[in-house]
């Protein structure tokens, strides 16, 4: 019977040979599933190379420094990517920010720590975190624009300022069901699609 390949041992294999972009989307992706789990200050660059199953060093060519690493960390995890946004299910607004949010929550299910850290309570005076936060969110507003009202001008400020304004509720309903246990999932689910499809409903539309 065959030992259990070690993580040395499949990240010096052949089949474990990536191209740069996949090896870096690993490193990420293990950063991720560490975070989540467990704040910064405790954890080593040592501990995520094992967990992607990479030499230490790899982490360095890549990313330069443990800071860098959590900051791009940080900006997968609060950016929507694009494919979330586009060809969302449903034909009215509300089934279509339903989807939205689904995907949303399923996110911050999976990467709750990191989600607490900076997503909940803010970046506590970090002024790079703060910069990873500020574009996530103009990032997360182009996206939630595109998505939802395809037909609006993405640059009126007015709306820009509706959904930014919403992310201050999208934070304070994550505390109360991740850390107050007050809201269940299904409750801030209902909150925030009943939130979303009213502040993106203009005088026009009623």
């Amino acid at each position: 019977m065959t030992a259990p390949e070690s993580v040395e041992a499949r990240a010096a294999s052949p089949g474990r040979r990536l191209e740069p972009d996949a090896r870096r989307a690993e490193i990420l992706e293990a950063a991720l599933r560490i975070y989540a789990e467990r704040p910064y200050a405790d954890v080593s660059t040592t501990e995520i190379a094992r967990e992607a199953g990479v030499a230490r060093g790899l982490l360095n060519h890549y990313f330069g420094t443990k800071r860098a690493l959590y900051l791009e960390a940080l900006r997968i995890l609060l950016t929507i990517p694009e494919a979330a946004a586009t060809d969302l299910p449903g034909r009215t607004p509300a089934e279509r920010a339903g989807a939205a949010v689904d995907w949303f929550l399923d996110t911050v299910a999976a990467r709750r720590g990191l989600w607490l850290s900076v997503g909940v309570g803010g970046a506590g005076g970090d002024a790079d975190v703060d910069a990873v936060v500020e574009q996530a969110d103009e990032t997360a507003a182009d996206r939630v624009l595109a998505a939802l009202v395809p037909d609006r001008d993405p640059h009126d400020g007015a709306l820009r300022a509706r959904v930014r304004a919403s992310f201050g509720l999208v934070r304070a309903a994550s505390r109360e069901w991740l850390v107050r246990g007050s809201l269940d999932r299904a409750g801030v689910r209902e909150l925030l699609v009943t939130a979303l499809v009213a502040l993106l409903t203009t005088q026009e539309d009623r």
